[in-house]
């Protein structure tokens, strides 16, 4: 820091105070009773002021220019002691007085006191000078935070500070006093919360000679600081950076912010009572006790240093930042003393203060690592013009002389000079034996190792050194001299090799050994070589030059400029130095650039280059034309013009490319590149002496083309002309053109099967299976002709191909079924899965019909769907005798099913349906029946809550009380739907009114031993004493008067039908009546005939002679027996094989029953001889095709069973 007079005057009196237009053009003092106006540019006097009758202590502007906006008078207050000095916050909100008995005061603007600070000299240290710091961003530095001043952000990306475990080695190395600050004394006092937030800072300066800091809510900001003087006056620089204090020390000191002393301003010739920096700007006015004022400037020098990527330079006069130029980190080091020197090198980096100088170096060996800590400490003052850092020692320059110190502070080598040092720089080496790179004033260059005592000239020029570098390799030197020149010299030979004007700074690229970068003039040049110079516009002085990164000083700042090699990259590529080139694209190029650099090293055959620049932008199309090259090359091709061809074949120069083709003798190659590329016009040129093959591919490369470009019609000639069928019809397909497909398939030889096979699938897929038929018929493709019939459902047609050939029956029948079965036609898909041989795929529709009606509630189609499983169940056990025990169990569990759902069906309806089609009797046989009838496991869909609800219903109707009783307590147990509870409820409340027994008409009859039978039997549906089953009406479901009846052993089916249908007659009865009458009476005798002894039916006796016992003992008849029978007495079940036929005997001629001869359900009622009628609709015909007297008792309303010819054989149609 420098302080030059500008200009000085003197007045008569005393200059009391000073203060500057807040613009800094005019100057105001106060001298005596008179105000002086001056000029600050020149010091001339514009004007003094005279209305003043006695002393001026005080002058200042007002912001706004107005005394007092608020108030029309001015408000008192009374103070405790006599008023030295004050001053107001930057928003005018508070007013600090400085006393004369060592207080301070600060008060709000209604003058109301917040804050009274007693400082410890009381009256021996009288308040007379106070200033608050403009800035209201500044912050403590004893708060450890940042410097938040505007310079400070300049080109800051970031500020990384020192960690924490490291400040304590910073501090101390920096000079501070070793001592532990006492804690401050809190203070009791009520204090305002706005104050507390608030960091305004008061600086405080007393004749107790010391200088204080202080927060607005009255807190010390770290300690007294001693000034050896009695100040009076202070005050701060608009941005509250640094600080002036004058007094009696005759001279003013500049501070900074947290007062550390920098250095002098001026000496004066009497003590200084005023002194204020001008608005914005480094000049600074003093006043003194004899009139005297001066004027100065401040000059802040540079003091920075540069290795590399890592720039220090100071700031804020007393810290030191460490910026890496690559990363933007920056590390702030503070020293709280002025920095004179910095110097940094590697991992090292130097420091000098007032009184010692500062080693630090890095904590790692990591080239991104900004974590410096103190190494050594030199406590010695050193006064030197330059400073230089190596690994193990430091550099002194003094004038002529260097001096080498180690970090201890010996003096271990000094150099002595023959002209003044203007240049000095390390060039690295290792540690120890560093190299030094010395310019002189008289033009001589020197280098210097640290362990040598002898100095090497390089070389020596006329004019003085401003400044040099030398290159990566050692090899060459550049030098600016004092004429602006920069003067390229070759070190072994001594030899200029270039030079160029306007230059003030020049800097070697560190990863191009032929590349430098000056400056001047406003320019950046670079040369590359012994090329010529390219320029570009850039302000400030360069000081490196890494990679494609040239670091340029601008004023106090340094910064990173990306530039782009661009231009020397092309003035080694228009000589053709392709691997030079590459090395300069590597500094940093567009990727444009890496382009024309990959190309033109393409074209000029170098390969390895060309691979590497297009590595660098991923373009593997012209990689893979390398690597192929490559491998060509391996196996031994050496035609150079071939490569070319190829690589302008690849870049779009294709008649080039087609004339290196002919050259090298390889014409094919570019009728090949001509037919790829569709430039048939250009490829009939390079086509041979009538080839065939050639010809041909040209026409479907043609061809190919007119595809691509959407002419199919022409691409499909041009294919049929060439003999690409396949592509002509894979074209005329995707267009629908049928007549165009069978227009080829005709003219196609039936030898040619994969053409007419595709001909034949477009056909199909074009809805024409009569041309595709024809196709196939041709091709002798019979097995497709029948996919094609099914598939199209031509089942006529199918059925007489297969006619004539039976290998195709079941890919005829198959399908069939399974259309059939998709159009609900399920007897005729029955019939074909019989035809097709594919039992199990029957019964698998079967099933899934059935699941599907039970889940749908449709049980009469249930039931009607497990009689069509049991006897497709019937029909495997016939067919396969494998299987034969396992489907007759499926067959006899199939009918049980079926006569369940077949009966629930009614409970359903009656439960669900408003109307019922049922009489109350049948109901109640029916819920009978199913609850003596239904396994453990209940069916699905079968609900024991709507069977015992029409039972409890139709029992308590009919007088079954007992029973619909019993009926309403097994419903207590069972899970009721809620549409059923109140009838069930009420129900079983009504019952109980009832008589606790049965009516005897509903008890049934077995009709083998006459026994009456409960309502509710515990062995189920057979009578409880013989154990006979009974035999129930498919309509009525009352027991009928049949008995079932077998045959003894080795009596066949055809005998015992021949033996009945004998029919021998039996003796009628002939039972006559004898009247015989007297006087007093008539008596009437019956007298048997000797005919009708001995005419008993066999049949009857065998029932009495083997009834009773508890195990079921069935009537088993003799030939005898059988020959005694009435044929209309014997119902006889003809059940296919393997099952047995089944034989009934009726035990009431008189009363009618009736059978249906297909599904063998009999019907009728016992005491009747006319069949019941349970519906009024008209019915099909049985399944049987005879027409009998069950036909109008066919019971069922479903769709199902009326589209069917049964509607419902065997249950599900209820013949009775």
């Amino acid at each position: 820091m420098r302080a030059v007079l500008t200009w000085r005057d003197k007045a008569e009196h005393c200059i009391n105070d000073i203060a500057f237009k807040p613009d800094g053009t005019q100057l105001i003092l106060a001298a005596g009773s008179r105000l002086l106006v001056y000029d600050t540019s020149d010091g001339t006097l514009l004007q003094p002021l005279k209305g003043h009758k006695d002393t001026v202590y005080c002058v200042a502007y007002a912001k706004d220019g107005l005394w007092s906006p608020e108030q029309k008078s001015v408000s008192k207050h009374k103070s405790s002691s006599k008023i030295i000095c004050c001053s107001w916050t930057n928003d005018g909100q508070y007013l600090a007085l400085g006393m004369f008995n060592g207080i301070i005061s600060i008060r709000n603007k209604n003058g109301e006191e917040k804050v009274k600070i007693e400082r410890p000299g009381g009256s021996l240290s009288p308040i007379w000078s106070i200033c608050w710091n403009p800035s209201s961003r500044w912050e403590s530095f004893w708060m450890n935070r940042e410097n938040e001043d505007a310079e400070d952000v300049i080109v800051n990306r970031y500020i990384q500070e020192i960690p924490s475990t490291l400040k304590s080695a910073v501090y101390s190395s920096q000079g501070s006093e070793a001592e532990e600050e006492e804690p401050e004394e809190e203070d009791d006092s009520p204090r305002d919360d706005n104050l507390e937030e608030r960091n305004d800072i008061l600086a405080v300066a007393d004749w107790g000679q010391k200088v204080s800091f202080y927060q607005l809510s009255g807190k010390q900001i770290g300690k007294d600081r001693a000034l050896n003087f009695d100040p009076c006056c202070i005050s701060y620089f608009t941005k509250g950076e640094y600080i002036l204090l004058g007094g009696s020390d005759k001279q003013v000191s500049l501070f900074t912010k947290d007062g550390v002393r920098l250095g002098t301003v001026g000496e004066q010739n009497s003590w200084v009572w005023t002194c204020q920096a001008k608005p914005d700007s480094n000049y600074v006015v003093v006043g003194c006790q004899d009139g005297t004022i001066s004027f100065y400037q401040l000059i802040f020098s540079t003091v920075h240093g540069l290795y590399k990527d890592r720039y220090a330079y100071r700031d804020s006069m007393t810290d030191v930042i460490v910026q890496h130029l690559i990363t933007e980190q920056k590390v702030r080091i503070k020293c709280k003393e002025l920095v004179k020197k910095i110097a940094i090198y590697r991992n090292r980096l130097a420091i000098q203060l007032p009184e010692k100088i500062l080693i630090y170096e890095l904590y790692s060996e990591d080239l991104s690592d900004m974590h410096y800590r103190v190494k050594e400490k030199i406590i010695k003052k050193f006064e030197c013009n330059l400073l230089v850092v190596c690994a193990n020692h430091i550099i002194l320059c003094q004038e002529k002389r260097l001096q080498c110190l180690s970090f201890s502070g010996v003096k271990e080598r000094e150099w002595q000079m023959e002209s003044l040092i203007r240049y000095i720089k390390v060039i690295g080496g290792p540690p120890g034996r560093e190299g030094l790179l010395v310019g002189l004033k008289n033009g001589q260059i020197l280098k210097i190792f640290v362990d040598n005592l002898f100095a090497i000239v390089l070389l020596k020029q006329a004019t003085a050194v401003r400044c040099l570098d030398m290159s990566a390799s050692r090899k060459k030197l550049a030098v600016v001299d004092e004429n602006d020149t920069c003067l390229v010299y070759d070190i072994d030979t001594k030899e200029l090799l270039f030079q160029e004007p306007n230059a003030n700074s020049v800097a070697w690229n560190t990863q191009c050994e032929d590349m430098l970068c000056f400056s001047g003039g406003g320019y950046l040049n670079i040369k590359a070589s012994t090329f010529p110079v390219h320029r570009q516009k850039l302000q400030g002085f360069v000081v490196g030059y890494n990679g494609s990164k040239i670091f340029c000083l601008h004023v106090f700042s340094i910064s990173a400029v990306e530039v782009p090699q661009s231009a020397p990259m092309y003035q080694y590529l228009d000589r053709k130095l392709f691997k030079e080139a590459y090395q300069i694209a590597c500094l940093g190029v567009t990727d444009t650039d890496w382009r024309e650099l990959a190309m033109e090293a393409l074209e000029g055959l170098d390969f390895e280059t060309a691979k590497k620049a297009f590595i660098r932008v991923q373009d593997l199309r012209y990689l893979e034309l390398i690597s192929s090259i490559e491998e060509r090359k391996k196996r031994g091709e050496t035609n150079n013009d071939l490569f070319l061809a190829d690589v302008f074949s690849y870049q779009g120069k294709f008649h080039e490319a087609a004339k290196l083709y002919k050259r090298s003798g390889h014409e094919n190659l570019a009728l090949e590149m001509y037919t790829d590329l569709c430039m048939f016009e250009y490829a009939k040129d390079f086509l041979g002496s009538g080839d065939p093959k050639e010809t041909k591919m040209l026409i479907t490369k043609q061809a190919d083309w007119a595809r691509n470009i959407k002419e199919p019609k022409a691409a499909v000639e041009m294919y049929i002309s060439a003999g690409e069928h396949v592509k002509a019809i894979e074209i005329c397909g995707d267009h629908g053109w049928v007549d165009m497909l069978i227009d080829i398939a005709r003219k196609l030889d039936k030898a040619e099967r994969e053409p007419l096979l595709l001909c034949a699938t477009y056909l199909k897929k074009l809805d024409s299976p009569g041309y595709a038929a024809e196709t196939y018929l041709k091709m002798g493709d019979l097995k497709s002709l029948v996919q094609l019939h099914v598939e199209t459902q031509r089942w006529d047609e199918a059925f007489a191909l297969g006619e004539k050939h039976p290998e195709f029956k079941d890919d005829i029948y198959m399908p069939y079924a399974q259309w059939l079965a998709e159009n609900d036609r399920f007897e005729e898909a029955q019939k074909a899965f019989h035809k097709a041989g594919r039992q199990r795929e029957a019964v698998q529709v079967l099933e899934q019909l059935t699941n599907n009606a039970v889940a749908e509630s449709r049980f009469n189609d249930a039931a009607y769907y497990y009689w069509m499983l049991s006897m497709q169940c019937l029909d495997i056990a016939q067919a396969d005798p494998a299987q034969k025990d396992t489907m007759l169990g499926k067959f006899y569990h199939f009918q049980r099913l079926a006569e369940l759902y077949h009966g629930y069906h009614a409970i359903h309806r009656h439960t669900e349906d408003p109307f019922s089609v049922h009489r109350p009797e049948t109901l109640f046989n029916i819920s009978r029946f199913l609850l003596h009838s239904l396994p453990k496991d209940t069916p699905s869909g079968i609900s024991k809550v709507k069977i015992l609800f029409t039972l409890a219903k139709q029992s308590k109707a009919l007088g079954a009380y007992r029973l619909a009783r019993h009926a309403y307590d097994k419903l207590r147990g069972l899970y009721i739907p809620a549409r059923f509870q109140k009838s069930i409820e009420l129900g079983t409340l009504t019952i109980r009114a009832k008589p606790f027994h049965d009516s005897e008409e509903l008890v049934p009859l077995c009709y083998r031993c006459s026994t009456n039978n409960p309502l509710l039997n515990n062995l189920g549906n057979v009578c409880i004493n013989c154990r006979q089953p009974f035999i129930f009406s498919a309509s009525s479901y009352d027991v009928l008067h049949l008995v079932e009846f077998y045959l003894e052993e080795g009596i066949t089916d055809e005998e015992a039908i021949s033996l009945i249908d004998l029919e021998v007659l039996r003796p009628k009865r002939d039972d006559r009546q004898l009247e015989i009458a007297n006087n007093s009476s008539q008596i009437l005798r019956l007298v048997e005939t000797k005919d009708s002894i001995g005419d008993e039916d066999p049949f009857t006796a065998k029932l009495s002679f083997e009834q009773g016992g508890s195990e079921f003992v069935p009537v088993v008849v003799s030939r005898l027996v059988l020959r005694s029978m009435s044929r209309r007495d014997v119902l006889i079940k003809r059940w296919p094989p393997p099952l047995r036929w089944q034989y009934f005997r009726s035990l009431l001629p008189d009363a009618s029953i009736t059978m249906c001869p297909s599904c063998f359900q009999v019907g009728g009622h016992p005491g009747s001889s006319h069949v019941l009628l349970l519906a009024t609709f008209p019915l099909p015909k049985c399944p049987s095709g005879r027409r009998g007297p069950w036909e109008e008792g066919h019971i069922h309303g479903s769709k199902l069973g009326q589209r069917l010819v049964c509607p419902l054989p065997c249950l599900h149609s209820m013949c009775i």
